[in-house]
């Protein structure tokens, strides 16, 4: 029985995790778990172990008296993450143009060589995979374990800011130029200066991205909430006239 729950949840997890990322649940949406169970046709102990890890990866947010929810944020809180995250990804750099071993920079250039060649065809969960084990390395490499707390709940957090960035048109070729810009100056030139200027770079351009995104899609669902309004307004008055 492991043997099938373990794949069973993975997969739901995957699926339920793009949804997300996708937009199929609102933001403060409420994730209840019958609809769940329905919806992804799993049971009970699935769902709350997949919503466990969502959580984990800051999709979703568990609330007093309410339960889980799909993560809001708003663009002050995207802002100040972005900024944080800036400051941290820079200082990460630096250091690991100083103090990371020649496997990490090996590692990182291959890396950011799979994301050029493969980006384009790539899903938006390979994407993120690529750009998870890209920062893994980073991380790794800086030597630093509170910038690897601190960063990674951060990223956590950010995480459906992230697949908006990178689903944007035309960001997916900006990215590979900002992270060959960091691999260069950090991992074959060893330049400190130089890969904390590239890290900081490509997170002001991922956070005006990812804000310009989210107003977008906020604007989009206001309007699809009026609309549903509307519909509900009107849907009374026609029963009567019937």
């Amino acid at each position: 029985m492991r043997r099938v729950a373990a794949p069973l949840r993975a997969q739901v997890l995957e699926v339920f995790r793009q949804d997300i990322l996708a937009a199929e649940f609102e933001p403060g949406e409420r994730l209840v778990e019958a609809r769940l169970c329905d919806r992804y046709e799993v049971s009970r102990t699935v769902i709350r172990e997949v919503l466990r890890q969502l959580e984990s990866e800051g999709l979703v947010t568990m609330l007093p008296n309410r339960g889980p929810v799909v993560t809001e944020l708003t663009a002050f809180d995207a802002r100040a993450l972005f900024e944080v995250r800036g400051a941290l990804e820079g200082l990460a750099g630096a250091l690991f143009a100083e103090r990371a071993t020649a496997e990490q920079r090996e590692r990182m250039g291959r890396v950011v060589q799979r994301f050029a060649r493969t980006h384009r065809e790539a899903d938006l969960a390979d994407r993120l995979a690529m750009k998870d084990e890209f920062y893994d390395i980073l991380i790794a490499g800086s030597v630093n374990p509170v910038i690897d707390s601190t960063l990674r709940g951060i990223h956590a957090r950010v995480q459906m800011l992230r697949g908006l960035s990178l689903q944007a048109e035309g960001r997916g070729p900006e990215t590979v130029k900002e992270l060959t810009a960091i691999h260069d100056a950090a991992a074959v030139r060893g330049d400190a200066d130089a890969a904390r200027a590239a890290c900081e770079h490509h997170v002001r351009n991922a956070a005006a991205t990812a804000l310009r995104e989210l107003a977008a899609r906020q604007h989009e669902q206001r309007e699809q909430r009026e609309q549903r309004e509307q519909q509900e307004r009107r849907e009374p008055r026609t029963g009567r006239a019937g």
